[in-house]
This record gives structure tokens, C-alpha cells and sequence, in this order.
């Protein structure tokens, strides 16, 4: 009768052990699937090098952006660009060239579902954009010209100082982190013009910021960044 008593105790002994240990496993399998993959929160900053490769293979444009989002929520940033675009637009009958800064003010709402840690984006977005600008008509010829009295080109410049403009852009783009806060971004952008001052005689024919101003009052934009972030929590 005692033999039996201690096999049973031992029994129990062995099978409270065994259910220990897989309790154990379980809580360990329940805290590895309750881990949180928290992301960086943080001002990032960068260029738009779309700029300087376009001026390298065309000689009448010049221009520089730096551009920089907040992230504000898991899936909403607010945005900023700001710049300084140069620009001779030949016509048929004038030359001209724009000349000022802009900036352009908004937000981008992600749309991709990041796996774990991943930080990457496709991302729309909505941008207001302001530009102040100088623009000079180099050159132009009066359209009057007959086989009997043919129009002789005017080279005296014209200059039109504080011009402005105003446009709304809808903004389409995706973001990869190729390194640890460091991301490339390929975006494009649909412009359409709000307001434009016009020169006395004349018309505005570019915008910076804006790119060209055709009658339509629309345009496109692209922009390929690298961009830096600088977190400053994790959530």
C-alpha cells in the first residue's frame, strides 16, 4: 500500500512538472507574439536633387529645393518644400526669363500597411504653394512682320519685379528607408493655378515652384529626394 502511495505521488509530481513547463512555453509564445514594433516620430529633412541633374543637361534652368516632413500621426505628415528656380522661356516672337523663390505647404497621408518595423510610404498628399518672383523680357519681335516690312527684334530688357503666384498641387509618391533614417522618395504632382500676377504688356510665361504656365492654368511637377530623419521619440 505505501509502494502505491509514492507512485502515485510521484506521478503527480511528474505530470504537475510537465504542465509547468508547457505554461511556461505558452507565456513565452504569448509574449513574442505581444511585442510592439514602435517607429520613429521626427522632423526629416533632405534635397530635391531632381534640380541640379535637370540644370546639368539644360543651360536655361537653374534651381534648388530643400524639402522636410513632421510626422504628426502613424499615418499623417505635415510637408514643406521651399526653393529658388531660374528659368529663360523662348517664344516665337520673345525671350524671357523668370527668376524667384517659393515654397509650398501641406500634408501627406500614408497608405501603406508597414510590416513590423518596416518605415516606408505610398503616399497622397495636398500642397498650397506661393511663389514671389521677378521676370524680365530679354528680347521680343512685334508680330508684323510682311515680305515688304519685316520687324526688327528689341534686346532691351524689360523687367517686372514682384510678380506672384498661387496654385494648388494633389501629390502622388512613394518613400523607402534604403538605410537606417535615411530615405529616397519619387514623387509627382498635378498643379493647378489659383492666381498669377501679370507684367503690364506682357504675360507671366513661368512661375517658380509652379513650372511653366500654359493657358490651361495646369501643370505637373516631379521631385526625387534623399532626406534625412532626425527622430525624436518612438511610438
Amino acid at each position: 500500500m505505501f509502494k502505491y502511495i509514492i507512485s502515485i505521488c510521484f506521478l503527480f509530481f511528474v505530470v504537475k512538472g510537465q504542465a509547468q513547463e508547457q505554461q511556461d512555453e505558452l507565456n513565452i509564445d504569448s509574449k513574442t507574439d505581444s511585442i510592439i514594433y514602435k517607429t520613429a516620430y521626427g522632423l526629416r529633412l533632405g534635397v530635391d536633387i531632381s534640380k541640379p541633374i535637370v540644370a546639368q543637361f539644360n543651360n536655361t534652368y537653374s534651381g534648388f529645393e530643400l524639402v522636410g516632413d513632421y510626422r504628426l500621426s502613424k499615418t499623417f505628415y505635415a510637408a514643406i518644400e521651399m526653393g529658388f528656380e531660374e528659368e529663360t522661356t523662348f517664344e516665337d516672337y520673345t525671350n524671357s526669363t523668370s527668376e524667384g523663390n517659393y515654397i509650398r505647404l501641406g500634408f501627406n497621408f500614408n497608405a501603406y500597411n508597414n510590416w513590423l518595423d518596416m518605415n516606408n510610404e505610398i503616399f497622397i498628399g495636398y500642397r498650397y504653394g506661393f511663389s514671389l518672383f521677378n521676370q524680365t523680357l530679354n528680347s521680343h519681335t512685334p508680330n508684323v512682320n510682311t515680305s515688304y516690312f519685316p520687324a526688327n527684334t528689341i534686346s532691351t530688357p524689360i523687367t517686372t519685379k514682384n510678380l506672384n503666384a498661387h496654385w494648388s498641387e494633389l501629390v502622388v509618391g512613394f518613400r523607402a528607408e534604403t538605410f537606417k533614417n535615411f530615405f529616397v522618395t519619387v514623387s509627382g504632382s498635378y498643379k493647378i493655378l489659383m492666381y498669377v500676377k501679370e507684367p503690364e504688356n506682357f504675360k507671366t510665361l513661368y512661375a517658380p515652384g509652379f513650372n511653366r504656365i500654359f493657358e490651361s492654368g495646369t501643370g505637373f511637377g516631379f521631385n526625387y529626394t534623399l532626406t534625412y530623419l532626425i527622430p525624436f521619440q518612438k511610438k
